[in-house]
């Protein structure tokens, strides 16, 4: 049997204001070959670009592979191994009986999570951390890009 597809993945998410213009930034890296990606919405929250990130990574991999997702979002980790569970049983309402934020991205990202096996690793943010930095730079880019005259190029 052929060695799985071992796909390290840092996504991290920017906002100006909470909410405000924000944006997304993602590094895949797969053995010796990186990509970038970023995006942004003119109005947003910081989670929602933090779950754009992950979305978008997983989105955008071709083939189901093994995923060692890097965040420095609890909310994004925590969310998607133990929330989204319950919040499903309870009818996508939080334990207070609300309904839960950002479900339209929690729905999407468990979907994109189905073709994949992913382990998801958070990382302290703005702590040095290489990768992690990138992905940052790339999602304030995302961010600058909605904000500039015109929208985004």
């Amino acid at each position: 049997m052929a060695s799985e597809r071992v796909v390290d993945v840092y996504t991290d998410g920017a906002c100006r204001g909470n909410p405000g213009p924000g944006g997304w930034g993602v590094l895949l890296r797969y053995g010796e070959h990186e990509r970038e990606l970023r995006g942004g919405e003119a109005e947003t929250t910081n989670n929602r670009m933090e779950l754009m990130a992950a979305i978008m990574a997983l989105e955008t991999l071709t083939r189901p592979s093994v995923v060692r997702l890097h965040t420095d979002s609890q909310y994004v980790r925590n969310g998607i191994t133990g929330w989204v569970a319950r919040w499903k049983r309870n009818g996508w309402l939080t334990a207070g009986k609300e309904p839960v934020k950002n479900a339209d991205l929690w729905r999407r990202l468990e979907s994109a999570v189905q073709r994949h096996r992913v382990e998801w690793l958070w990382v302290r943010g703005h702590s040095g951390h290489p990768e992690n930095e990138r992905a940052d730079a790339l999602a304030r880019l995302g961010c600058e890009e909605v904000t500039l005259p015109g929208g985004r190029r």
